[in-house]
């Protein structure tokens, strides 16, 4: 994730913004540029001081103050690059699931920047691929269908209404003895198994990909019955990001996965406050860090590696001087972090070969 800053009077804004607090002008995010706008009305529509000879419209949901993205005024869409993958939300009469929808879709909306910054929304064209990819939210009162459980099957993600709670989180994080489970890692995760079928899958790189992170064709419910009766292996932190992802390499490949897309946002952060460590004591300069480094551009993972080790450890420390556990309750073995380049390369070359093919295409057309 990155800063912004408004057209109209420079303050500093944030992803989430709707109003700039400063001089008032509305707000609108437009992913094709990676801008937050100000936003100036121009008849029924809105001119973006950040978008040149472009007018917007904001995105339907905005009513409901849950998006701030924008929609080009002559589109016929209404709803914008992130929202138009919703299929169910909450039943919205009640006000416990609008407060619940609005945490949901800040996750998945960050989800999607990061989507759109490894221009993984653009080149795999998510909404009309063969196996789509959509949302449903739902509530997990006591139905005739069973628990509702958070999941992916074939292209659709289901987020458990009770996951915006933190305190039902909280309680199902320790029930299940996890030490890290957040709304935005389970957008993560989960999506992570959606490339797994567009990527690997379908990328035809099954093989390559079994050579990382073991055979897909485990019988997948049996390994779970395995996992819950067991728990992980001893030494799981040898080879894995994640106790779950013991029980079955797609859940290896999504926890990891969700982990890269972890440290891209947050080192990109980290760049947009160009934070600097250098402690005094640190005579080998292990923990100095240059974050000038694009995470989105680098071309493998060991520099980013470089970087993430010092920031996780100060943001434990920093966390600890408060009272708190340690933020980045992980440790990247080299076998993690094997895997998590395979993921960098996986994003990478997909979009370059999507992107040559197109590119093949419209010369071969003109």
């Amino acid at each position: 994730m990155k800063l912004f800053s408004c057209q109209h009077c420079a303050q500093i804004l944030f992803f989430e913004n709707t109003r700039c607090e400063r001089c008032q002008h509305a707000l609108g995010y437009w992913p094709d540029t990676n801008v937050l706008s100000a936003l100036e009305p121009d008849g029924e529509a809105f001119r973006a001081l950040g978008v040149e000879d472009r007018r917007f419209k904001l995105c339907a949901n905005a009513e409901h103050g849950v998006c701030n993205w924008l929609v080009p005024a002559d589109s016929r869409e209404t709803f914008c690059a992130a929202c138009s993958h919703n299929r169910v939300i909450p039943e919205l009469s009640s006000p416990d699931h609008r407060i619940a929808w609005r945490k949901i879709e800040a996750a998945k909306h960050r989800l999607f920047y990061t989507l759109f910054r490894l221009n993984l929304a653009q080149t795999q064209n998510m909404r009309f691929a063969e196996e789509p990819l959509f949302f449903q939210f739902l509530d997990d009162s006591p139905s005739p269908q069973g628990k509702v459980l958070t999941g992916h099957d074939l292209g659709v993600i289901t987020i458990a209404l009770k996951e915006a709670d933190d305190a039902e989180r909280e309680q199902r994080r320790q029930a299940m003895g996890e030490p890290y489970r957040t709304l935005l890692g389970h957008f993560r995760h989960e999506v992570g198994h959606y490339f797994w079928d567009r990527l690997v899958r379908d990328g035809k790189r099954l093989e390559a990909c079994r050579a990382v992170f073991g055979d897909d064709r485990k019988d997948y419910d049996e390994a779970l019955k395995v996992h819950y009766k067991n728990g992980a292996p001893a030494d799981w932190q040898k080879s894995f990001v994640s106790a779950y992802a013991t029980c079955h390499p797609w859940e290896d490949f999504a926890e990891t996965w969700a982990h890269y897309l972890h440290i891209i946002d947050t080192l990109e952060m980290v760049r947009a406050f160009n934070l600097q460590l250098s402690p005094d004591i640190d005579k080998d300069h292990e923990f100095r860090v240059d974050s000038h480094i694009d995470p989105y551009k680098a071309k493998a993972i060991a520099p980013l590696m470089k970087v993430w080790l010092p920031v996780t450890t100060a943001l434990n420390v920093l966390n600890k001087t408060l009272g708190k556990d340690d933020l980045y309750p992980f440790v990247l073995s080299p076998p993690v972090v094997e895997k998590l380049e395979f993921i960098h390369g996986l994003v990478h070359s997909s979009v370059d070969g999507v992107s040559q093919a197109a590119k093949a295409k419209h010369i071969a057309a003109a």
